[in-house]
């Protein structure tokens, strides 16, 4: 992948990557957060593809698990990536929304960022994944240089201090957790256990030096939804930590890319109706709420959990690609791609669920038709409608 890419459909320019992998899987990221403002999308017509007898026989478990009842429940919020909201954005006007999610009681909330082990990985492979780990993994070193530990033994000792639950942790304690966190390469964790500190506890001993402490501080004001909804919420309801489930291990399904056949394939793949319907729409919502104090983020979210954003989001942009017959396959490329991350991202849900958990998955609303598309094939799931929670 030796230059970088510029996809522009319909007006829309990519941001500059050093591959072009990146670049599509960040041209994904920006258009997959648009909004459908209440438009009508009529549904496509199913694939002919029936279960295998081998297939049904799953049947029974599904069968099994919803007479016995109580499966573990999952909600799936579709967000805007509000990064892209200005600086200047009052996250506290989120309290509503948050209100609305403390009431459904998560016992566990899954973000769409990667956990500190994949990062190593990716970082011990970056022949297979050049840049990758630099585009999108938490940068642990500072922690570990001051711990003096790996990744893998500051994830041992947070086991061990999490093995024993306690609502009433010592300040030094917490200081401790927030510092392995780091370590460990969680850095919205570690932001939990800081903002569960009293104010006065919030300093730099247990192994959190100056330059961490100085870290935990610029995090907490960003506006990403992973600090801004998914810390906030762990915080308000005494969550220990947030789970990261993404994934980009799976970004070599795409399989050898020619960037400028790459380039030239995908522009026409994305330049479609729905696919500017939405950049259109995503543009507007994000200007709107950004700019405007009494706009009713609420209802933001709401729109962008309604099942419209997500027909618009396949119409535009993965239906668009499954069909493309280009002879690049670029479409097809980038499809095996999308298809393989949120595989991976959902079963790191199912791991994390468990035997039984009531779990909030928050994520990039492009991805909320494949999460429930996957979720709904496990037996002892059961998919919660995000907008009744946001009534």
């Amino acid at each position: 992948m030796s230059q970088s890419l510029l996809f522009s459909a319909a007006s829309f320019t990519a941001p500059r990557c050093s591959a072009a992998l990146h670049t599509l899987l960040l041209c994904s990221a920006l258009c997959t957060t648009s909004l459908a403002h209440g438009q009508n999308v009529a549904g496509p017509t199913p694939a002919a593809q029936p279960l295998t007898a081998h297939a049904a026989a799953v049947l029974q478990a599904d069968e099994a698990a919803a007479r016995r009842g109580q499966r573990s429940q999952i909600a799936v919020l579709a967000t805007a990536h509000l990064s892209a909201l200005p600086a200047g954005f009052e996250t506290r006007r989120l309290a509503p929304l948050l209100d609305k999610l403390q009431a459904f009681a998560p016992g566990k909330i899954a973000i769409e960022s990667l956990a500190g082990p994949q990062c190593d990985y990716l970082r011990d492979y970056a022949f297979l994944y050049p840049d990758t780990a630099e585009q999108y993994c938490y940068d642990p070193t500072p922690a570990r240089q001051a711990l003096k530990l790996s990744g893998a033994e500051a994830s041992a000792q947070l086991e061990k201090i999490l093995a024993n639950p306690s609502s009433q942790r010592p300040g030094a304690e917490r200081r401790r957790l927030a510092a392995l966190m780091m370590a460990a390469g969680d850095p919205i964790s570690a932001l939990v256990q800081w903002l569960r500190l009293p104010a006065s506890e919030q300093k730099a001993a247990d192994g959190l030096t100056d330059e961490l402490v100085q870290a935990l501080q610029k995090r907490r004001l960003s506006n990403n939804e992973n600090v801004s909804i998914g810390a906030a919420l762990a915080v308000r309801l005494g969550h220990e930590r947030v789970y990261p489930v993404d994934d980009h291990s799976g970004d070599r399904a795409t399989g050898p890319v020619d960037d400028k056949v790459f380039g030239a394939e995908m522009g026409k793949v994305w330049d479609n109706a729905a696919a500017n319907t939405r950049r259109q729409s995503h543009e507007q919502g994000l200007q709107q709420i950004g700019s405007d104090p009494k706009a009713d983020v609420l209802a933001w979210y709401r729109t962008m959990n309604a099942p419209q954003e997500s027909q618009l989001a396949v119409a535009g942009d993965f239906g668009a690609a499954a069909g493309d017959n280009q002879p690049g396959m670029s479409g097809r490329k980038y499809l095996a791609y999308w298809e393989t991350r949120n595989l991976r991202m959902v079963a790191n849900i199912r791991e994390i669920t468990g035997a039984h958990s009531k779990v909030l998955a928050i994520v990039g609303s492009g991805h909320k038709a494949y999460y429930e598309r996957y979720l709904g094939v496990t037996s002892d799931l059961e998919l919660v409608d995000i907008n009744r929670l946001l009534q």
